[in-house]
């Protein structure tokens, strides 16, 4: 899928894919979501934690721009070419995390991203250096990653594992 290039499309898209992914596990119990096996090992629940925090720490990195700070990215103590052992580390961070707090920190960060994305100018969105930390990219190349494509990916390959499941 092309990358938006307005701000109302990089909305659509997060929102739409948001709730594609929302339709998705809405008819699942606590126990289908809590079952590992739905991404590799993962559960359910794993992937929307896993979800919560790559938009937690988008967030936080902006905050620390705000600050005049580099953000360490993707994250401290790791480069964008270890996201395997990231990802393994946010599982683990979440494992024991209940359902409804992960669920409640989910919904509550996509929309704490969506009224981000809202507050900011097409501008700063599409152009190259409206923020230091950004480099050389645009603000709305990490917003999209991380709402809308990441729900996408997450969608795509929950419904592949939960159909394999139902079979």
């Amino acid at each position: 899928m092309p990358r938006p290039t307005k701000k109302e499309q990089l909305l659509s898209e997060a929102r739409k894919e948001f709730a594609a992914l929302e339709q998705l596990i809405a008819p699942l119990t606590p126990e289908q979501m809590t079952q590992p096996g739905s991404l590799g090992p993962w559960s359910v629940k794993d992937t929307l934690a896993h979800l919560a925090e790559w938009l937690r720490m988008n967030l936080g990195w902006h905050q620390a721009g705000l600050r005049n700070e580099k953000p360490a990215m993707p994250a401290p103590g790791f480069k964008w070419n270890q996201l395997p052992a990231l990802n393994k580390q946010i599982y683990l961070q979440y494992q024991d995390t209940p359902l409804d707090v992960v669920l409640a920190d989910l919904q509550q960060l996509h929309q704490e991203c969506m009224r981000f994305i809202e507050s900011l100018s097409q501008e700063q969105l599409f152009t190259s250096g409206s923020f230091a930390w950004t480099g050389s990219h645009n603000m709305a190349i990490f917003l999209n990653a991380n709402t809308a494509s990441h729900y996408r990916w997450a969608r795509t390959n929950l419904r592949k594992n939960l159909n394999r499941a139902s079979q």
